[in-house]
């Protein structure tokens, strides 16, 4: 019969117990700086690099951008409220355009509306809510022919509202003086009996009205003629343009460092693994053993009361006959 037993998963203890023991192999990490060489470290690397660049070198500089257009445009606002109402030609040249720098400047204009060519902007929020804006061409008395926003009447979805139209006899009219914006992403439509465009386009304007309308455009103030509900100008604050910007640099700068937090930790966790992995090497190896040879002990023979008596007289010296023979019988029984 074999005396081999078997462990129920078919190995036998020599394996088992091989298997937990210190001498079973264990996969070892990469030391140093390979071991930051792994998939998810670089494309951890890799994207925050990416992202502080685009925060800086991107997002920063954009949001920096609006906020300097936010002030050069209060600051352009707040002058031309200050300066007085000038005549038409005094401000637009004679292509009927005027520089960046002197929009919303005022301007009085002599003329006459044209409300059969007007033209409908259609569904620009207003106030955050939908509108439709009157775009109403306005002939000088020069035969100059300004495109001119009345303002807006505000709309229930795409249904368009009841507009005032424009007086057709002639009228002197105060306004702001507007950039012309681009040709819109959409084409004109027709709806409700009104030519409508996505944008104030005054090129787009001149080709849906068959007019030669002037480059710039002309926005009517309050409580001028022909004026629906006036649109309002631009707010004069700040917004959070400047912090957004301030943020996104930081951002770009804490990301790295970040990065660098995690790194040194990582290496840190290292550092306190193999100290614990050393220590408990230590502990583990055996103290060496030092073998000392056995000794074997003899019992001394009782002392009787004759030998004793012996001895007080004699001492030790004296030769033990009998202690003689008696030992030699126990080496051999």
């Amino acid at each position: 019969m074999d005396s081999k037993v078997n462990s129920p998963s078919g190995h036998d203890k020599h394996d088992v117990s091989s298997r937990y023991s210190g001498n079973s192999r264990s996969r070892t990490k990469p030391k140093g700086w390979r071991a930051f060489l792994s998939p998810g470290w670089i494309i951890s690397a890799l994207l925050i690099v990416s992202f502080s660049y685009a925060a800086i070198s991107m997002l920063a500089p954009w949001q920096l951008h609006k906020d300097d257009d936010i002030v050069a445009r209060n600051e352009q606002i707040t002058e031309a409220f200050e300066r007085d109402v000038v005549p038409y030609a005094e401000l637009f040249d004679a292509s009927g355009q005027i520089p960046s720098s002197q929009e919303f400047f005022r301007v009085s204009l002599t003329g006459q509306y044209l409300p059969d060519s007007e033209v409908l902007l259609r569904l620009r929020p207003v106030d955050s809510g939908p509108a439709f804006q009157s775009l109403t061409p306005f002939e000088l008395e020069n035969g100059q022919i300004v495109l001119v926003n009345r303002g807006y009447e505000s709309s229930e979805g795409t249904i368009v509202p009841e507009i005032e139209p424009a007086p057709s006899t002639p009228v002197t009219i105060t306004g702001f003086a507007r950039k012309n914006e681009g040709l819109p992403g959409s084409a004109p439509m027709e709806d409700s009996g009104y030519t409508q465009v996505y944008g104030i386009s005054t090129e787009q304007s001149s080709d849906v009205t068959g007019l030669d309308l002037c480059t710039d455009y002309v926005q009517v103030a309050e409580g001028e003629p022909g004026v629906l509900t006036p649109m309002p100008l631009p707010q004069m604050d700040r917004g959070n343009h400047l912090s957004y910007g301030f943020q996104w640099i930081a951002f770009g700068i804490m990301a790295p460092l970040g990065l660098g937090y995690f790194i040194w930790a990582e290496m840190r966790e290292r550092r306190r693994d193999k100290a614990e992995r050393e220590q408990m090497a230590e502990l583990n190896t055996p103290e060496p053993v030092v073998e000392t040879p056995d000794v074997v002990e003899t019992a001394e023979p009782p002392i009787t009361p004759a030998a004793s008596k012996r001895r007080s007289r004699y001492g030790d010296q004296h030769r033990n006959h009998y202690e003689k023979i008696s030992k030699r019988d126990q080496e051999r029984f």
